[in-house]
C-alpha cells in the first residue's frame, strides 16, 4: 500500500506564504531596547492543534513583550507597531471546503477564548492533560510559565497555580508525555539560563563592538519534571527522577521510545552544552545514558550550541534517528539510530554537514513534504551575534538569514533544494520557532514558521496541485477523551506485508508545537486497514477506512488485536 513517488512539474517550487491572505496577521515583538539584552535576540515559538475541536488546525503564536523591559519602552528602537497587542494570539482555522477548492481564512479568537498571556514569551507545547477530549495549552515564558485548560467551548482557564506546574525560571521548550505509562500525560520544561536584568552583562563583537553575549556567560538551569497525578494537578518529582541535578542550557525537547522497549524517553538539546538522553528506566527514573549512546557531542567529541531538535525515522529501518540544528560554523548533526537506542553521527555522509556551515538553525522538522514516503527535512535560520554586512547596513536587527529545505533522495542522503525552492527560501529572516501540520486538510504537510521580529509565515504545500498523479492519503487523530493518545503508534502494511509505524507526537523543533494527526500514504486504493499500538501496548486495528480525508478513532472502538502478532509482520488478521 506505500505510494509510488509523485510525478512532479519541473519547478521544484511547492510551499506558497499565505499567511496575510488568510488572515494569519502576527508580528513577533521582542522588546528591543538598545541594551542587547540576552532574551530579545531568542525569539518565539509557534503551535498548531484543532483547540475547537472542528478537524481543523488553529495557530497559537507566541509573542514577545515589554515585561521587565518597560524602562526602556520610550527609548526602544523597533517598537511595536501602533495598536498591536503584545500578547500570545490564538487564530481560529475557519477552513471552507467547497468542491475540491479548500480556503484558508484565520479570526483572531483570542480575547473571546480567554487567553491572557501577556509575560514575555519563549514556547507552547500541547496535549491533553485531563483526558477531557480537548487539547490543553502550556506556554513556558522567560519568566512564570502559564497552564491553559481548554474547557472545550472554545474558551481556556488558567489553571497553572492550581495545577501545581508554574516554573519561574526562563523556560523555553517543553514537553507533555506519558512517562510512567499511567493514562495522563505529564510535562517535561526545559529551562535555559540563569540571566536577569540585575545580572545582565556586555559583551563584545570581534571588532569590539557590543553584541549580543552566548550562554556561556549565564549559570545553565535544571530542567523540571512534573507529574500528572490525574486529578488536574501534578507533583514536582524533578529531584525524584533525576532531572534536577542535571543543569544544561535546554533549548530544544523532544519526547521518544528510543530503544524500543514501551516506556518515553526524552532527549534533551542544551546550548553549548553536552546533550542528555533521558532513558525511561521503568521505575520513575530518567537516567542519563547520552555519552555511551553517541548523542552526548558530535563526532569529533565536542559539544554544540544545540537549539532544536527532531525525531523521525529517516532512513526507514523502522527506528527513531535524532536531527538537530547548531550555531554557524558548527555544522547541524545526524545520530543515526542502530535500533537499540545507540547512535552513531552520520552527518557528514548526509550531506547536512557542509549545507548547514554558514547558518544558526533554530526550528526543525521532519516531513515528507513532497510525498515520496521519504522524511524530508524543513530548517529555519537566524544568527545570534550580529551579520556585519547587515548592521553595517543600519539594520536594526541584523541577524538575518535564509531557511532550508532538504529532500530526502534515499541512501541516507539528503539533498540542499533551498536554491530552486522560490522566495520563500531566499528572503532572509530571524526565523526561530517550526510548526508542522496539515493545515488545510488536503494531505501534505503545511509549516508555519515564527520570526524574530518579524510577521509570522504560513508556508502552504501546492504538492497536490504539482502533481500529476497525487498519492492517495489516509488521516489519522485519536481521540483523547478515553486516554492519553501521545506516544501512540499508527500502521498499515506495506506491500511486502509488513507494519511502518509512525508515531503521534506534538513536540520538538524549538519551542514549538505541531500536529498530533498521522498521515499514511498508500497506493491508488479507496479504503486500508489501519492499526494502532496505544501508550501502554494494546494493540486494535480499524478496517476499510476510506481513503482521503480524516478518521477520529477511539481506544475501544477497533478490534482488539492480540499481543505480539503485530511488530513487523503482517497486518492481524
Amino acid at each position: 500500500m506505500v505510494a509510488a513517488p509523485p510525478a512532479l512539474s519541473t519547478s521544484p517550487m511547492q510551499f506558497a506564504d499565505v499567511a496575510t491572505q488568510s488572515g494569519l496577521d502576527f508580528v513577533h515583538f521582542n522588546g528591543m531596547s538598545g541594551e542587547l539584552y540576552f532574551p530579545e535576540m531568542m525569539g518565539s515559538g509557534v503551535g498548531l492543534l484543532d483547540y475547537d475541536n472542528d478537524g481543523d488546525l488553529d495557530v497559537y503564536l507566541v509573542q514577545g513583550s515589554m515585561l521587565g523591559m518597560d524602562k526602556n519602552l520610550e527609548d526602544a528602537t523597533y517598537p511595536p507597531a501602533s495598536g498591536a497587542p503584545i500578547t500570545d494570539r490564538l487564530f481560529r482555522n475557519d477552513l471552507i471546503r467547497d468542491g475540491e477548492a479548500t480556503s484558508l481564512g484565520f479570526t483572531d479568537v483570542t480575547d473571546i477564548s480567554g487567553i491572557r498571556a501577556a509575560a514575555y514569551g519563549m514556547g507552547v507545547a500541547t496535549g491533553d492533560y485531563d483526558n477531557d477530549g480537548d487539547v490543553d495549552i502550556y506556554v513556558t515564558n522567560f519568566g512564570s510559565n502559564q497552564l491553559w485548560r481548554n474547557e472545550g467551548d472554545g474558551t481556556f482557564v488558567d489553571v497553572t497555580d492550581a495545577a501545581g506546574v508554574d516554573d519561574p525560571r526562563w523556560g523555553v521548550s517543553a514537553s507533555f508525555v506519558d512517562y510512567d505509562r499511567d493514562g495522563f500525560l505529564d510535562l517535561y520544561v526545559g529551562n535555559y539560563v540563569d540571566f536577569t536584568f540585575k545580572n545582565h552583562r556586555t559583551c563584545l563583537w570581534t571588532t569590539g563592538a557590543e553584541d549580543y553575549c552566548s550562554p556561556s556567560a549565564y549559570e545553565p538551569e535544571a530542567d523540571s519534571l512534573f507529574h500528572n497525578r490525574g486529578d488536574g494537578t501534578f507533583e514536582d518529582v524533578s529531584a525524584a527522577a533525576g532531572v534536577a541535578a542535571r543543569p544544561g542550557a535546554t533549548l530544544g525537547v523532544i519526547a521518544a521510545d528510543f530503544n524500543s522497549d514501551g516506556w518515553q524517553d526524552i532527549y534533551v538539546a542544551n546550548d553549548g552544552m553536552a546533550n542528555f538522553l533521558l532513558m525511561n528506566d521503568g521505575k520513575g527514573g530518567l537516567i542519563d545514558e547520552a555519552e555511551i549512546a553517541g548523542v552526548a557531542v558530535n563526532m569529533a567529541g565536542s559539544p554544540e550550541a544545540s537549539m532544536g531538535v527532531t525525531a523521525g525515522d529517516f532512513d526507514g529501518d523502522g527506528d527513531l534517528d535524532l536531527f538537530m540544528t547548531h550555531l554557524k560554523r558548527e555544522t547541524n548533526t545526524l545520530y543515526v539510530n542502530d535500533g537499540t537506542g545507540w547512535f552513531e553521527d552520520l552527518t557528514a555522509g548526509s550531506g547536512l554537514g557542509k549545507s548547514s556551515f554558514a547558518y544558526t538553525g533554530f526550528g526543525t522538522a521532519w516531513l515528507d513534504y513532497d510525498q515520496d514516503g521519504l522524511l524530508d527535512l524543513f530548517i529555519a535560520n537566524g544568527a545570534v551575534t550580529h551579520v556585519k554586512s547587515q548592521l553595517l547596513a543600519g539594520d536594526k536587527f541584523p541577524l538575518r538569514q535564509r531557511n532550508q529545505l532538504f529532500r530526502n533522495v534515499g541512501g541516507g542522503v539528503l539533498e540542499d533544494v533551498s536554491d530552486g525552492a522560490g522566495v520563500l527560501f531566499t528572503e532572509e529572516a530571524v526565523s526561530r520557532g517550526v510548526a508542522t501540520g496539515d493545515i488545510d486538510n488536503d494531505g501534505d504537510i503545511d509549516v508555519v514558521v515564527s520570526n524574530n521580529s518579524g510577521p509570522a509565515q504560513l508556508l502552504r504545500n501546492n504538492n497536490d496541485t504539482r502533481a500529476s498523479t497525487p498519492p492517495t492519503w489516509l488521516g489519522i487523530c485519536l481521540d483523547s477523551a478515553r486516554g492519553n493518545i501521545i506516544g501512540a503508534e499508527i500502521a498499515v502494511k506495506s506491500d511486502d506485508g509488513k507494519l511502518s509505524w509512525q508515531r503521534v507526537h506534538t513536540d520538538g523543533s524549538y519551542a514549538s508545537a505541531s500536529d498530533s494527526r498521522v498521515v499514511i500514504l498508500l497506493e491508488r486504493v479507496s479504503s486500508a486497514d489501519v492499526i494502532v499500538r496505544w501508550p501502554g501496548g494494546d494493540l486494535e486495528s480499524f478496517l476499510a477506512l476510506k481513503t482521503g480525508g480524516y478518521h477520529l478513532l477511539a481506544k475501544g472502538a477497533g478490534k482488539e488485536v492480540a499481543s505480539g502478532t503485530a511488530g513487523a509482520g503482517p497486518m492481524p488478521d
